[in-house]
């Protein structure tokens, strides 16, 4: 696509609805085709989206620490299917929920299958978020955000047996910084963000770099109002957020996208393998459905169904879609996206990737849906 189509596509769609700004990319394996920033990093000073913005992509994080942690299974570090608790000791001789007592506490028995890091990646351990899970929440009682206590819950059911979103990836950061010895962020660093040249990318923004970073809004009656809420936990986590923990910029996470377009390497740089690759892109979970979320928490988030119409798939780190979207996407694609109204696709059969970034709660805006469908339809009009 044309660089001037987007941008006119991301005027426009910015014009029709209400959201203060946002920054497009869309890519091959080859190239970047198109991008484009419209609208204001910050409304209240009136300071414009710029296209190397920084933002908090939350859950896009998913994707890259699934990547990291096979890695870590192709060099025999960790084990797909082996019981994760040699690696992760807290995840040893879990327990499933199954009610609560008249004094509100939870009832619970042991689980019959042990955890592994395939549950993880595939979230069909039984851990749920809080925000989505009201009884997950209950039994947890009252914990810090960005704490271990916040990540630690009974399951909602045996392992394997359904499809739950939740902080699953958090766990497989967990057991990424277990078996190399690193943190997670350091990692990251040596394995996939300086081999693909993403310079702006990380779990904290540089005292050098913080004037691009992107405030966060909350939408409240009144409008978009400053929310200054750090996914991750900021400066108070006691881990490291290979669920949600990133900050990153467009440019960046499009090499990610290309990467795996370009089956595990760019520009001649191999990350992973493109046997990898291939499983990470085919479903994992047999008949369940995935993508579909709850949500008991509406100043976060809304309820979520990507592809409300179809039975997807989820792979090693990706939602997979089984039909052609509606915006185009081809069956196959792979996607998900951020709390903060980030989203992405890669689409390998049509050899395109696609973002947008925004920066404002709850997820899932219908407004913000609006503007991903437009940039979406747009990618795939052939000129």
């Amino acid at each position: 696509m044309q660089q001037l189509e987007l941008q006119k596509t991301l005027d426009q769609a910015l014009a029709d609805q209400q959201v203060a700004g946002a920054v497009a990319m869309i890519g091959n394996a080859d190239t970047v085709l198109a991008s484009a920033e419209a609208g204001f990093s910050d409304p209240a000073t009136g300071k414009p989206m710029a296209l190397d913005g920084i933002f908090q992509i939350a859950s896009m994080t998913k994707a890259i620490t699934s990547v990291a942690a096979m890695q870590l299974v192709e060099r025999g570090l960790l084990s797909l299917d082996e019981p994760i608790d040699p690696v992760l000791p807290e995840l040893a001789n879990p327990d499933v929920l199954t009610g609560f007592d008249g004094d509100g506490k939870a009832i619970v028995e042991p689980a019959k299958t042990a955890i592994t890091l395939r549950h993880l990646l595939t979230h069909t351990s039984g851990m749920g978020y809080a925000f989505t899970r009201a009884d997950m929440a209950k039994a947890q009682g009252k914990v810090a955000p960005a704490s271990i206590a916040s990540i630690t819950t009974p399951l909602m059911f045996e392992p394997g047996t359904d499809w739950l979103y939740g902080v699953s990836t958090d766990w497989v950061g967990r057991a990424v910084e277990a078996a190399s010895g690193q943190t997670l962020g350091a990692y990251m660093e040596e394995h996939i963000f300086a081999p693909l040249a993403m310079q702006d990318t990380g779990f904290a923004v540089a005292p050098d770099k913080i004037e691009r970073r992107v405030p966060l809004l909350s939408r409240q009656a009144g409008g978009l109002v400053p929310f200054p809420l750090e996914i991750g936990g900021g400066d108070a986590a006691e881990y490291q957020s290979g669920g949600g923990g990133l900050y990153s910029t467009a440019a960046d996470y499009m090499r990610f996208m290309r990467m795996i377009l370009n089956r595990g390497s760019l520009d001649g740089a191999r990350i992973i393998s493109a046997e990898t690759v291939a499983a990470m892109s085919k479903n994992q979970i047999g008949g369940m459905k995935a993508g579909q979320m709850e949500s008991v928490v509406p100043l976060l988030a809304n309820s979520f169904d990507a592809f409300p119409d179809m039975h997807c798939g989820w792979g090693l780190g990706f939602l997979i879609n089984p039909e052609e979207g509606p915006n185009g996407r081809a069956a196959g694609s792979l996607t998900w996206a951020g709390l903060t109204n980030c989203y992405y696709w890669i689409d390998p059969a049509s050899n395109i990737a696609g973002l947008v970034l925004m920066q404002f709660l709850p997820f899932a805006d219908p407004d913000a849906l609006h503007v991903l469908a437009e940039v979406e339809s747009a990618a795939y009009q052939r000129t």
